[in-house]
């Protein structure tokens, strides 16, 4: 494999998970420091108990970069974030979507934590995972203003399905899926357009806050940097 420079995301003593430890971990995970999507991947693999070594890549051709032959032979599109699978003759997936599916299918069986059984209650995971994964997009100046109207319009269907009955606060099947995490990381960046959630939409801000808590998204948000309100900046706190 490509040599490129790894951090650990050991934070607890060593444990045996199909084989692999922390300190011989099953997966590589190529993401960037301010990448939301690579960090729920690593919020996927912890809350799985996955082990895996995160390598932090930079933008551009220079060193640890995303666009060199190096990272290329990983994933040819040159963006992040991708895996290698250690643990199944080195399969490389990239695409967050991909990987999270690929996670969820293969090593959350039989004990359901993030996926579920039934083809049924998968499809109910897939249509709000796959709904939010093709909505988002980055922030193109020429089209803020169109970008912040859908995501205010997104962002109260949330608030919506939170609060219908039996939900318990979760997107579908009453409990946390992968649905659930895909949404995370796109919306702590949203105050960047003058949207505030927990100001405006204080259920999803509640559900934000909750995943935020939970042991194994703490440990894939290690590392993580983003934007963070300032006091006083618009809303009403």
């Amino acid at each position: 494999m490509p040599n490129f420079e790894s951090e650990s995301r050991s934070t607890t003593p060593a444990v045996t998970v199909n084989g692999f430890s922390d300190d011989n971990p099953q997966f590589t995970l190529y993401a960037h420091h301010t990448g939301p999507n690579g960090f729920k991947v690593a919020e996927v693999l912890s809350e799985l108990s996955l082990t895996y070594c995160f390598i932090q890549l930079e933008f551009g051709s220079g060193k640890n970069g995303m666009k060199t032959p190096d990272y290329e032979r990983i994933n040819p599109n040159g963006r992040i974030p991708a895996i290698v699978d250690h643990g199944n003759n080195d399969l490389i997936i990239w695409e967050s979507g991909a990987i999270i599916l690929y996670l969820v299918k293969k090593y959350d069986t039989p004990g359901y934590r993030l996926w579920a059984e039934s083809v049924e209650d998968q499809s109910k995971i897939e249509t709000w995972a796959m709904w939010f994964l093709h909505y988002h997009s980055e922030i193109v100046p020429s089209a803020q203003e169109r970008y912040i109207a859908e995501t205010r319009r997104v962002l109260a269907i949330v608030e919506k399905q939170l609060l219908q009955p039996g939900s318990n606060g979760w997107l579908v099947l009453g409990r946390i899926t992968v649905a659930d995490i895909a949404f995370l990381h796109w919306y702590l960046h949203t105050h960047r357009v003058g949207i505030y959630i927990e100001d405006e939409y204080p259920t999803v801000w509640g559900w934000i806050e909750k995943m935020k808590k939970r042991p194994g998204v703490q440990k894939g948000m290690k590392g993580a940097r983003f934007p963070v309100r300032e006091a006083g900046e618009g809303g009403t706190s």
